[in-house]
């Protein structure tokens, strides 16, 4: 090395010990398919993590982070495995916020994620089956299993003087996970189940669904589906059949887009989403707002924390390596430690750079249990007026 190169290494040495670096967090969503309408506002909320990290110049030695989304589909496994596998092989990202919808998370995590030794934490995949599958450490999810969902919609249900239901779900694990979680909930709790039956995505006639659902009856539906599939489907034929004019929503059908297609037809309807109450969650949309989206949108704070935890997780362990910085995610979250709200990453970071615990609050009032998911808060929503009213939390 000539000494003209030798004194340029020791000045970039004497900078900062080392060049900064451009970190890659990939995001692995629904950008089409029965949820693309949610994708967006979850896109956002890890933008608004990266960016507000790098903006702090704090992360790691003042490194950049980069987005790079790949589109699952969410309802195509293959699909989401082959997207996946790009991030881990073609793009070289440090860590995945994703999947979306259980299914090709499950898929992903084992045929990819895991045997590359890859961190996912998913903002919205909920299926009870993922709460036991084999993951080594590298999966984690900022929203509540389907087992918690349904014991709170059940309690929803009834506390609105309803007794008998009857269920539809969209035949995939995500459905099938939260209509046998609700069932056992509701019965359990007193209620009645008419029906339980599964539909298909991407038909273009529901009538022989509804008909069915029609037979047995109930004083309301619940739509465990997808607000861009069948979901939608069945409360459209319902409606234009007159057989049922109140439905009971979940997290997959809750969005602008419901409100936008059946508007003042939802009068007597009501459900339920993750998200949470309270100063940290008000910083979220207060930054959501500035940036230009809602960050009310279902999932959309969640994502936020997603990409949040990779970036302190990899500032806990000083590396990128998820292998190393896996085992500190566990920690970020939960006391003890000082409490961060949304939007204070900077202050997340330097603390953590000083070695001091941190207890990560974030969009959603991160809690996590064992084996590395959130405890769950709800919001209780209806549609009077034409519009999604906040009832209150759960």
């Amino acid at each position: 090395m000539n000494r003209f190169l030798m004194g340029a290494a020791a000045l970039a040495l004497g900078a900062g010990g080392a060049m900064a670096a451009d970190v890659k967090i990939g995001v692995s969503l629904g950008f089409t398919g029965p949820l693309e309408s949610m994708a967006p506002p979850m896109l956002k909320g890890v933008e608004l993590a990266a960016k507000e990290a790098t903006g702090s110049g704090k992360f790691l030695k003042g490194d950049s982070l980069s987005v790079v989304q790949a589109d699952n589909t969410c309802s195509d496994a293959a699909a989401s495995v082959a997207a996946v596998e790009r991030l881990v092989t073609s793009d070289k990202v440090s860590g995945i916020v994703g999947g979306m919808c259980s299914g090709e998370t499950i898929a992903s995590l084992e045929k990819v994620a895991v045997p590359n030794g890859m961190v996912m934490i998913a903002p919205s995949a909920t299926s009870p089956a993922l709460t036991t599958i084999e993951d080594r450490g590298f999966f984690f999810r900022t929203s509540p299993s389907d087992a918690r969902q349904g014991e709170v919609m059940a309690d929803i249900i009834l506390s609105r003087g309803i007794k008998t239901v009857a269920v539809t779900y969209t035949n995939n694990d995500y459905g099938k996970g939260l209509a046998e979680s609700f069932r056992t909930a509701f019965e359990k709790k007193g209620g009645k189940i008419t029906i339980v039956a599964a539909h298909d995505d991407g038909k273009a006639d529901y009538s022989a669904d509804v008909g069915a659902l029609a037979a047995a009856g109930g004083e309301a539906l619940v739509v465990a589906g997808y607000v861009d599939q069948g979901g939608s489907g069945i409360v459209r034929g319902s409606l234009d059949a007159g057989a049922f004019d109140s439905f009971v929503f979940v997290d997959g059908m809750i969005t602008q887009a419901l409100v936008d297609k059946f508007g003042a037809d939802l009068e007597k309807s009501f459900g339920q989403m993750p998200s949470s109450e309270g100063e940290s969650h008000d910083r979220y949309l207060a930054a959501a707002k500035t940036a230009g989206f809602d960050g009310s949108a279902v999932f959309s704070g969640e994502a936020y924390d997603a990409a949040a935890l990779l970036i302190m997780a990899m500032q806990a362990a000083g590396s990128t390596d998820p292998k190393l910085y896996k085992d500190k995610v566990m920690d970020i979250a939960n006391a003890p430690g000082e409490k961060i709200m949304a939007g204070e990453l900077a202050k997340a970071l330097e603390l953590i750079a000083a070695g001091k615990d941190i207890d990560y609050v974030g969009a959603s009032a991160v809690e996590f249990v064992e084996p590395g998911e959130s405890a769950g808060t709800y919001r209780e929503v209806d549609f009077k007026g034409g519009k999604q009213n906040t009832v209150g939390f759960r």
